[in-house]
């Protein structure tokens, strides 16, 4: 089993950057594949990036492309989301998520889930 616990979020300005990090318990992290979600009030949760259990393959969504860049570092059990050029639209509870399936943009596809953090961006 696994436990993670977001940090990182809070209030930005437009065009302002936020790292999110991800820290997870146990030892074989390096097993999980690794995603970010996000979830703005009265929307669904949507996929924001994955990362691959060694790192070597990542995947966004179209809207956070270019802008965000999610990394792991295994021997910290923890992953990263680096968010640049932030806008109004990408205010939301982000969630971090682990998998045991490859990397998928699928929500239910996680088996792991953190409590969240919130992510506030003022225009």
């Amino acid at each position: 089993q696994v436990q993670l616990v977001e940090s990182g979020g809070g209030l930005v300005q437009a065009g302002g950057s936020l790292r999110l990090s991800c820290a997870a318990s146990g030892r074989t992290f390096s097993s999980y594949t690794m995603g970010w979600f996000r979830q703005a009030p009265g929307k669904e949760r949507e996929f924001v990036a994955a990362i691959s259990r060694r790192g070597g393959s990542t995947y966004y969504a179209d809207s956070v492309k270019g802008r965000f860049t999610i990394s792991r570092d295994n021997a910290e059990n923890t992953v990263y989301l680096q968010m640049n050029s932030l806008k109004p639209e990408d205010m939301a509870v982000y969630y971090c998520a682990a998998s045991i399936s490859p990397a998928s943009k699928l929500p239910w596809e996680y088996n792991y889930w953190g409590q969240g953090t919130q992510v506030t961006v003022s225009s």
